[in-house]
């Protein structure tokens, strides 16, 4: 999670506040710690059981408190870089402008272009991903790399602009740098000694941007009307992914990067367009954070309407294949995604839990209709496109409630303005609000506990 610092543009930060009157997860909470101490309890227990059931985890209320972990505790207090318990050790292996590709330039600050970046390492490093070769194999000392690159800050990439002038003072050429420099990267790392270094030249190097990379639609929104634009007209494709922050691995290997504030991206009075609604949801602005409308169409609201619904994605990169093509599965919903956990289940389906990472939001899971089949990896290709969205009621009794969000059913129908499972799915926000979801304290990851099959949400 990175939440982004205001922009002095913005003026109205009201603007996608959720105004559920559910109660909130920290009331939930109070309420189970004051009805346990009545009954004379001095914790409050998981607020669920079982594999793959657990959602979140309650701290207990006790005097000491144990830990397996042996490492020594780092000393507080400023560090002159990495601050690593004794025994650890740390390095830089990759940065910001670092060669990915074969032939980018060595980077240099003042000679910037999106050409260079196209080729470089990324920019604000989130989710990160090692991924052993060969493929299906546990080796921890040569892999690859994936990193998201969540978000940019023109002000420190370009000397001499001030923070407060920077969406004014933009050039196009710093704009498709900025696009050049979101998305992720692939490197080949392996460890030499005690160090890692990066492998120049390998096969699988690869980036990833929002400013030149074209990614499949798949899943229900997909060749829906509300994403179909100028550019395509089939609503199959788009260029890049947008703001990613959490992520995940799947069983077969490859990475789930998840899009999260990717509403600060847009400009344009979103009352002149057919999706205000939806927009609103989602925190829209006229006067975002970043400048790329000024000089891209595409992200500006009034002339493409629908672009922006084709953002907010779980993006599946298959890492091993650097031809394969991104897809962006819209079974999971659109929302400011957080993580992307994989659970396999008993029955061979799988559970993917993500977060919606703003506050009052909600937590959410998918559960595939297919079974994962760990023989065939081209099996799993599309398993994630069909499958059933949740979002989680909790109430002060321990236990929660997976709402499905599905059309059709309970308020997601055409009285409420939802012809289609796509319309569930491109307003998910809306969707959860209607079915009473419990608005929580901008949930982030989400991890499984491999033994107790808890999953905690964090």
């Amino acid at each position: 999670m990175t939440q982004l610092p205001a922009s002095p543009a913005v003026a109205d930060e009201s603007i996608g506040v959720n105004t559920s009157t559910e109660p909130r997860f920290a009331d939930i909470v109070e309420a189970r710690m004051s009805r346990r101490a009545l009954l004379g309890g001095a914790a409050a227990a998981a607020l669920l059981a079982g594999p793959g059931r657990v959602l979140a985890q309650v701290p207990a209320v006790s005097v000491g408190v144990y830990s397996s972990l042996t490492f020594t505790e780092v000393a507080p207090g400023p560090k002159p870089d990495h601050a690593v318990a004794p025994g650890y050790s740390a390095q830089v292996c990759v940065r910001w402008g670092d060669k990915v590709m074969s032939g980018a330039p060595a980077f240099d600050v003042t000679r910037q272009s999106a050409t260079a970046q196209g080729a470089q390492w990324g920019y604000n490093n989130d989710f990160l991903a090692y991924m052993p070769l060969p493929l299906g194999s546990t080796n921890s000392e040569h892999g690859l790399l994936w990193a998201n690159h969540e978000y940019t800050e023109l002000h420190m990439m370009f000397p001499g602009l001030d923070p407060k002038t920077m969406v004014e003072r933009a050039t196009p050429e710093m704009i498709d740098i900025e696009l050049a420099a979101h998305g992720g990267s692939i490197v080949e790392i392996r460890k030499s000694g005690t160090s890692w270094q990066v492998v120049e030249g390998s096969r699988y190097a690869r980036r990833i941007t929002a400013g030149a990379t074209n990614m499949r639609i798949s899943g229900p929104a997909a060749l829906h009307a509300r994403l179909k634009t100028s550019i395509d007209p089939t609503g199959s494709q788009v260029i890049g992914m947008l703001n990613s922050c959490g992520g995940g691995v799947t069983p077969w290997g490859t990475v789930l990067s998840a899009e999260e504030n990717f509403n600060g991206y847009f400009a344009g009075d979103i009352g002149k367009t057919p999706e205000e609604r939806n927009y609103r949801r989602y925190g829209f602005n006229p006067r975002p954070r970043y400048a790329f409308s000024r000089f891209h169409d595409r992200f500006n609201v009034e002339k493409e309407p629908n672009e922006a619904n084709r953002f907010g994605w779980i993006v599946e990169i298959d890492p091993y294949d650097p031809n394969s093509t991104p897809v962006k599965r819209t079974a999971l919903g659109r929302y400011k995604h957080e993580a992307a956990t994989v659970w396999i289940n008993p029955n061979g389906t799988l559970t993917v839990y993500s977060g919606d990472d703003e506050r009052n939001e909600y937590v959410y899971k998918f559960i595939t209709s297919g079974r994962y089949n760990p023989n065939d990896r081209a099996a799993n290709r599309n398993l994630l496109d069909d499958g059933t969205l949740y979002v989680a009621q909790f109430s002060d009794d321990g236990l929660v409630k997976w709402l499905p969000l599905v059309f059709g059913q309970g308020p997601l129908t055409a009285a409420n303005g939802f012809e289609s499972q796509a319309d569930v799915l491109i307003e998910t926000r809306r969707a959860a609000d209607l079915l009473r979801a419990t608005p929580m304290d901008r949930p982030e990851d989400i991890e499984a506990n491999p033994v107790s099959g808890r999953t905690y949400v964090l």
